[in-house]
């Protein structure tokens, strides 16, 4: 039986951090920022880490696949 390959969809939009973290972009920091105030256009920058631990667990899997 050949191997698992891990989701090439998920990989490009998902990191792990040095201690197993998984962190992510926020949607929505695209375009059309003008309507949007300050305080949620600073939130969408850089990543954000994942809370959910069986989320987490789960692409952690799909990821090392």
């Amino acid at each position: 039986m050949p191997k698992m390959k891990a989701h090439k969809g998920l990989k490009k939009r998902v990191k792990l951090s040095a201690k197993g973290k998984v962190r992510y972009n926020r949607s929505g920091a695209g375009h059309l920022m003008s309507h949007k105030d300050g305080n949620r256009r600073r939130r969408m920058r850089g990543l954000d880490s994942l809370e959910n631990p069986k989320l987490a667990a789960k692409i952690r899997w799909f990821l090392s696949a």
